[in-house]
């Protein structure tokens, strides 16, 4: 079983996102800070990150760094999910960073299934 983190602030978001990959079959492991998900994606080593930028105690940028610099999930999958996907200066700063997609909030859930299914495959 493939597994995922979400790491999102919204608990409503989280919840519903949650629920639809779970009935896809997929592990799901959630985290509503920075701090709670970096140590989430330490400890459970998953397949993918769906991953906020705005995010409390630690940003999604921090992130997205942490992950860079270390050898055990640097090759983790990263899809970021922000209202600041279209932004020039959020490309530009992660853009040295395994990211594999940028979806703007809010997306569409079956495109971003599609998504999932096709890094996981």
């Amino acid at each position: 079983m493939k597994k995922i983190v979400i790491i999102e602030d919204s608990k409503q978001t989280v919840e519903i996102l949650s629920e639809i990959l779970k009935k896809e079959g997929y592990e799901v492991n959630i985290a509503y800070d920075g701090v709670e998900g970096y140590r989430i994606i330490k400890k459970t080593k998953p397949d993918l990150v769906l991953l906020d930028l705005l995010l409390p105690k630690v940003s999604g940028f921090d992130i997205c760094f942490k992950i860079s610099q270390d050898d055990e999930i640097r090759k983790t999958p990263i899809i970021i999910l922000s209202t600041l996907a279209n932004d020039k200066e959020t490309f530009r700063k992660l853009k040295t960073y395994e990211i594999i997609k940028f979806m703007k909030k809010p997306y569409n859930i079956d495109e971003l299934l599609a998504e999932i299914k096709k890094i996981l495959k």
